[in-house]
């Protein structure tokens, strides 16, 4: 669970600060460096604003509600992805060339670019630590519920960022509502995306209990 006023958490070796100060510090230089020329500013802007309200409340509530060195590691690693996806505009990473390079594989393009979905995945994944670590400071739910209501409050994140992503395409229309929506013209994208952040939190829900058994 979050730790009070900079204790350890879970036999984590560092009982202060130094961690998580240290991963803002190297996600404030990755997001600097990918929000310098964004292929596209305009979404860039709208794919950040969430960003930008929530890392502020994780830095003004560390003091009283720390977090495990694991939920931190979680978060920082799909902030990071997210950015990449952010800087490129998510339907155009070049992931496949990154692919490529990395293997040498010259190995047929996908008809679409799936790094928004594996991001999706990856939020339900990665956040479930988090998520769980704020039930038990919060609401202290018991049994399996301890596992289940984090991956539950997950779950209810998809539908209402697609929605979020609805009503900012709705609004802004264009190229820039396309960019931010992503759909790459499939008509089930909303659900897929949904479904991959679901899957993602059962996964880390079911392997949970093993992450967190001690040594």
């Amino acid at each position: 669970m979050p730790v009070r006023r900079g204790r350890a958490h879970d036999g984590d070796s560092d009982p202060d600060l130094r961690y998580p100060a240290l991963l803002l510090a190297l996600f404030a230089a990755i997001f600097i460096a990918l929000g310098l020329r964004p292929s596209f500013r305009e979404d860039w802007l709208l794919e950040n604003l969430l960003v930008l309200v929530a890392v502020p409340v994780f830095v003004a509530t560390a003091p009283r509600h720390r977090f495990s060195n694991l939920a931190y590691t979680g978060l920082f690693v799909f902030l990071c992805v997210h950015e990449i996806g952010a800087h490129y505009t998510y339907s155009l990473v070049p992931w496949h060339d990154w692919w490529q390079g990395l293997t040498g594989s010259e190995g047929p393009a996908p008809a679409r670019n799936h790094f928004d979905r594996v991001v999706h995945f990856l939020y339900g994944l990665l956040i479930y630590p988090l998520t769980f670590e704020l039930f038990a400071a919060v609401a202290r739910p018991r049994g399996a519920w301890r596992y289940a209501l984090p991956m539950f409050f997950l779950w209810s994140h998809a539908p209402i960022y697609e929605i979020i992503e609805w009503g900012a395409a709705g609004l802004f229309g264009g190229d820039l509502g396309q960019a931010y929506l992503g759909t790459q013209g499939d008509i089930w994208d909303g659900q897929k995306d949904m479904a991959l952040a679901m899957s993602g939190s059962l996964l880390a829900a079911l392997l949970w209990p093993w992450v967190r058994r001690p040594a």
